[in-house]
């Protein structure tokens, strides 16, 4: 990056995608989901997440979450769409995020300056995103912000989210990973997701874990015993700086001074937010 630290722009990131992220976890999306017919877990992600394509199919929404097995999503889609249209699923969704940040955060942050003031930074830095190769981004970007601060500052998140997530997937088939191979060498490093989850969420078998190991280990990238090797740990780094550059342009555009003071704000909201209990306290690590 040219006008601030290189990392600043993936800090800000991660204080802030939390907040989007907690409606996948919270029993209010379930709630909401399962009142338009809509119960399975992996189908309330599946149509919560891809809502904004329309009625898509379960190529699309392979092709744009990536770590996900085809079969697994062919289950619920289209099917899920003739239960609930996507316009239902987006207000259910919005209801969810609206729902679960007043719990998680109380009503005193929802209605504070702070977060009127974080709104604003985070929709001022979706300014400079783009749309081109960014699938997921697109469509999202083509939704109304809503009025009420917390929600604006959600809807910024999830745009936020979807750009930086569309260009690391990019970052991802430039060094070669499939979905699972990414899944797998990013639990390695003892920040993704735990393979516990990983194989309960994403549709893949203990022996796909293995199969994608074993490739992992034939391309120098993991050891004997599943751990990262200085290749594989290089290879993570690349990827983390890759997906920094192609992700640059909305923090930049932020400037140093707002992103310092969004990363302080989203500190806040998401530190709040995971104390409440926003996030399975056994979802990350290797174990």
């Amino acid at each position: 990056m040219t006008t601030l630290h290189a990392r600043a722009g993936r800090r800000c990131h991660n204080m802030v995608n939390p907040l989007h992220s907690t409606v996948y976890f919270s029993p209010d999306t379930g709630e909401e989901l399962a009142a338009l017919g809509i119960t399975d877990p992996r189908a309330v992600y599946f149509t919560t997440r891809a809502a904004a394509f329309g009625a898509v199919g379960p190529g699309v929404v392979a092709a744009t979450f990536y770590s996900f097995d085809h079969a697994l999503i062919a289950r619920h889609l289209p099917a899920a769409w003739r239960t609930a249209t996507p316009q239902q699923v987006l207000d259910a969704r919005l209801r969810a995020a609206d729902r679960t940040l007043r719990r998680l955060l109380g009503e005193e942050a929802v209605a504070s300056a702070e977060m009127a003031e974080a709104a604003e930074l985070a929709l001022r830095a979706t300014e400079a995103c783009e749309r081109g190769a960014r699938p997921l981004y697109a469509a999202h970007a083509d939704l109304p912000v809503p009025e009420e601060p917390h929600l604006a500052l959600w809807h910024a998140a999830t745009l936020l989210r979807e750009h930086r997530g569309d260009g690391h997937l990019a970052a991802l088939m430039g060094a070669g990973l499939t979905g699972l191979e990414a899944q797998v060498s990013h639990t390695a490093t003892g920040k993704g997701m735990s393979p516990k989850w990983a194989l309960g969420t994403r549709g893949y078998t203990r022996e796909d874990w293995t199969a994608a190991q074993e490739r992992l280990r034939a391309r120098g990238l993991l050891d004997a015993d599943g751990e990262l090797t200085e290749e594989g740990v290089a290879l993570r780094r690349a990827i983390e700086e890759d997906t920094d550059r192609r992700d640059r342009a909305p923090y930049e555009h932020l400037g140093a001074a707002g992103v310092e003071r969004l990363t302080e704000l989203g500190t806040v909201f998401s530190g709040a937010a995971l104390q409440a209990g926003a996030f399975p306290a056994d979802m990350f690590g290797k174990g």
